[in-house]
């Protein structure tokens, strides 16, 4: 009960944005719940897809709907906490594992997950980011979030319904101003 899926209608809008830089991208789906969207991205192209989820609950329905889908590689699933996943994978992927286009939908009620998910993705995890990656984060509509989160700058925001998406890239200035 508290996976909240990302609507069908959101998420049409969201691969209609996404359309062009899909062929071949890694996907990352943090907080994936059902695993909707990174599955999405697979049928639209996508190379593979990361799946990151900690709830048994939809680590379960995750697991059933790849399965019942049919499909059997090109992705991975890790259930243990986004910050733990980032924190272990930023070391030791570094150069190796890098990804074009990052989701981020951490439950509504845990407005703390945005800051420091964002914040990691824009300072010390931004080695996991391509060059041009696009990280996009689902929210309440009237729950703004920060323009800025280190090297992650917000490019657009697009709403519907009670829902908005937030879409970062990495700023082409560094922390420091320097470019």
């Amino acid at each position: 009960m508290a996976t909240r899926p990302t609507s069908d209608r959101l998420r049409e809008t969201l691969f209609n944005v996404l359309a062009p830089r899909m062929e071949g991208a890694h996907f990352l789906d943090l907080y994936a719940g059902s695993g909707a969207v990174g599955i999405e991205a697979l049928s639209r192209g996508a190379a593979d897809a990361m799946f990151v989820e900690k709830a048994p609950a939809a680590l379960g329905v995750l697991r059933a709907n790849l399965e019942r889908l049919g499909i059997t590689d090109g992705f991975r699933v890790d259930g243990g906490s986004v910050a733990t996943w980032l924190r272990k994978t930023q070391g030791h992927a570094a150069g190796r594992l890098k990804f074009d286009i990052v989701f981020l939908d951490p439950p509504y009620d845990a407005a703390e997950e945005y800051d420091l998910t964002l914040g990691r993705l824009g300072g010390e995890a931004g080695n996991l980011l391509s060059s041009g990656a696009a990280v996009i984060a689902e929210h309440r509509r009237r729950e703004q979030l920060e323009e800025r989160y280190g090297a992650l700058e917000r490019t657009r925001l697009l709403e519907q319904g009670d829902a908005g998406l937030s879409f970062y890239t990495v700023n082409s200035t560094n922390v420091d101003g320097q470019e």
